[in-house]
């Protein structure tokens, strides 16, 4: 308890935690958007049930990487390969229709949007928890109370961000692509910080990431209108 107090309200500690508030603004952005875009094929009753559990889930699961697995994280390949997956995440969520079946039920269950959020939030806590924890350790003392602080700060700004994003997302549904171009972006950066690649991207990591996000959205578009001409083909036979 001795640890956490200490050094708390020195003028360092005060520098690092404007620090993590503004980190915690730009880096939960992204699971916001997720859950928002993960959500906003089911029925409306399951939304509101679908932001709590995938911001509270995505707030947990950055407590026990920060706990446990930090060093884990850090790893070759984690990165990457977390990277690689969150682009077909964003290119999956991007391509979800709203289909209503004969009863009324969306194809997408309250389940399915669950289990997204939750895997896509554990790749997405790989960025969120080196930079909290990079933050945390300029300031030797008091390092835990900027990490609990900064994780408790994140809930509220991820589950506000979340319904904020899906009252937008549902009045003007083609904000999906810059939503899924935002995931895609965070999935290209992860690749190109990995510790084994990322030294291959170091001078190519704008373009790279530049080049992912335009491919993917296109890759969306294409698969789109791919499904419009098969659904208009079978209304006519």
């Amino acid at each position: 308890m001795e640890q956490f107090f200490s050094g708390l309200f020195s003028p360092e500690w005060i520098a690092a935690f404007t620090g993590i508030i503004l980190l915690d603004l730009i880096l939960s952005g992204d699971n916001a958007i997720l859950i928002a875009l993960a959500s906003k094929n089911l029925p409306e009753h399951h939304r509101k049930r679908v932001i709590l559990i995938g911001g509270l889930g995505a707030v947990f699961i950055r407590i026990v990487c920060t706990l446990f697995a930090t060093g884990l994280l850090a790893l070759p390949y984690v990165e990457f390969v977390g990277g690689a997956f969150l682009l077909y995440i964003a290119l999956k969520l991007m391509t979800e229709k709203k289909e209503e079946s004969a009863e009324g039920e969306s194809p997408t269950t309250f389940g399915a949007a669950v289990r997204t959020i939750l895997v896509a939030d554990f790749i997405m806590s790989i960025d969120n928890i080196l930079s909290l924890a990079g933050v945390a350790n300029t300031v030797p003392d008091g390092k835990w109370s900027l990490i609990i602080l900064g994780l408790l700060i994140s809930i509220p700004i991820v589950l506000f961000g979340a319904q904020l994003f899906l009252m937008i997302l549902l009045k003007v549904p083609a904000l999906v692509y810059a939503g899924a171009g935002i995931l895609a972006w965070t999935g290209a950066t992860l690749m190109t910080e990995d510790g084994a690649v990322g030294g291959n991207f170091a001078e190519y990591a704008l373009p790279f990431k530049i080049l992912v996000t335009v491919l993917l959205i296109a890759l969306g578009l294409y698969i789109e209108r791919r499904h419009k001409k098969q659904a208009q083909a079978s209304e006519t036979n």
